[in-house]
C-alpha cells in the first residue's frame, strides 16, 4: 500500500474508534428527552431547541441521529418528579432545586443526578401589587407570594435566603406559609389582575419586566441583593444517563456553548427563538432589551452554586452539603473556574 494511503487509512481508523484501535464503541442513546422553562433564564436551551443545535453536534460527533424531544416544565418539584420517574434525561432548572435533588439522591444508584453545566443568571425580582407592602417585613398571612414551586424551586430558596439575611437564619422559613406554587405565566396573570389572593410574584424576565411596566406593580426586593451575579439556573441529568452516554453529553455541552455564542453574535436570531417558544407575547425589541440587561448572563461554568448548598445545609434543607462545587458536576467541568 502506498505510504500516504496507509496514513490516511490509519487516521480514518483512529477517528472511527477513539476509545481504542479497532474497538467498537458502546451504542449510545437513540432518544434524548429534554426540558426548559418559560423565561429568559432558559434562552440557551430555547436556542438549542429552535435551531436544532444538539442534532447538529450529534452529527458532528459521528453519532447516529437521535430522537430529540422537548417539553416545557416550570418549577423544581415537577422537574425532579419527571427525572426520578425516568421520563426526562436532561433539564434546565433552578440551582437550589438541583442541589436538593443531588443531596437527597446521593449514593442511591438509580436516583443519583449530576450537574451537566451552568446555564444563566438574570434579574430575579419579587414584585407586588399591594401598595402597603414595601419590604419583606410587611407581608402578612393573607398576602400570598406566587413562585414556580414551594420550598425547592429557585425562587423559593432565594426567598428563604433573603428572609434569613433580614430576620436571621433561624427564621428562614418565615414567609413559606404565604407561598403558592404557580407556573410563571399563571402567576403573572394573577398578579396583574389584582383580583386574586396573589399579592406578589417572584419572577424572572420576561414576566418581571412586563409586571414592572405596569404602574400598579412595584419591586419589593431583588435576588441580586444576596446572590450578586451567581448562577441561578443549571442543567442536570441522571448520573446513569451521563455515564452511559459520554459522547452524547459532550455533544450537548458543545451545543450549549454554540447556543451561547449565537446569543452573543446574533441576538436578533436568539430573540426570535425566544418569541417562538416562550409563552410571553413580546416584541423583538423587548426581548433584546432583556438580553442586554447587565444582570442577564449565560455561561456553562457554574458560579456561586456553593452559596445555595451552604445555606441549605445550614438550615437543614439538605443533610450533607458538598465540600466543593465540582462534586455535584460532571468531571468535564472540573478544570473550570466554578464556585
Amino acid at each position: 500500500m502506498h505510504r500516504r494511503t496507509l496514513i490516511a487509512a490509519t487516521s480514518a481508523l483512529i477517528a472511527s474508534a477513539p476509545l481504542g484501535f479497532g474497538v467498537a464503541q458502546p451504542a449510545e442513546t437513540a432518544a434524548i428527552r429534554l426540558s426548559h422553562g418559560y423565561g429568559i433564564l432558559y434562552l440557551p436551551l430555547m436556542v438549542m431547541r429552535d435551531q436544532k443545535l444538539l442534532e447538529g453536534q450529534l452529527a458532528r460527533a459521528g453519532l447516529p441521529p437521535a430522537e430529540v424531544s422537548w417539553v416545557m416544565f416550570d418549577g423544581g418539584n415537577v422537574i425532579n418528579d419527571a427525572m426520578l420517574a425516568g421520563t426526562l434525561d436532561i433539564a434546565g432548572t433552578g440551582a437550589p432545586g438541583f442541589v436538593t435533588l443531588w443531596a437527597k439522591a446521593r449514593g442511591v444508584k438509580r436516583a443519583e443526578v449530576v450537574g451537566v453545566s451552568g446555564l444563566s443568571t438574570c434579574a430575579l425580582s419579587l414584585n407586588c401589587n399591594r401598595p402597603g407592602i414595601k419590604s419583606l417585613a410587611d407581608f402578612g398571612p393573607e398576602d400570598k407570594i406566587a413562585l414556580p414551586g414551594i420550598k425547592t424551586s429557585l425562587a423559593a430558596v432565594v426567598l428563604q435566603m433573603l428572609v434569613a439575611q433580614q430576620f436571621g437564619a433561624e427564621n428562614y422559613a418565615r414567609l413559606d406559609p404565604m407561598t403558592v406554587g404557580l407556573p410563571h405565566p399563571e402567576a403573572y396573570g394573577a398578579l396583574m389582575s389584582g383580583r386574586t389572593e396573589i399579592a406578589a410574584h417572584f419572577a424572572s424576565p420576561p414576566f418581571s419586566i412586563l409586571e414592572l411596566a405596569e404602574p400598579r406593580i412595584h419591586r419589593v426586593i431583588a435576588a441580586s441583593e444576596v446572590l450578586g451575579d451567581g448562577t441561578l439556573d443549571v442543567v442536570f441529568s441522571p448520573r446513569r444517563f451521563v455515564d452511559a452516554n459520554p459522547r452524547t453529553m459532550a455533544a450537548f455541552l458543545a451545543a450549549l456553548d454554540e447556543a451561547n455564542a449565537l446569543i452573543a453574535a446574533t441576538p436578533e436570531r436568539a430573540a426570535q427563538s425566544f418569541i417562538r417558544l416562550s409563552a410571553a407575547k413580546m416584541a423583538e425589541a423587548d426581548v433584546l432589551a432583556m438580553g442586554r440587561d447587565p444582570d442577564t448572563k449565560f455561561d456553562t461554568t457554574p458560579h456561586g452554586v456553593m452559596a445555595y448548598a451552604r445555606f441549605m445545609g445550614q438550615v437543614g434543607s439538605i443533610k450533607a452539603p458538598p465540600a466543593a462545587w465540582s462534586e455535584m458536576f460532571m468531571p468535564a467541568l472540573a478544570n473550570r473556574p466554578g464556585s
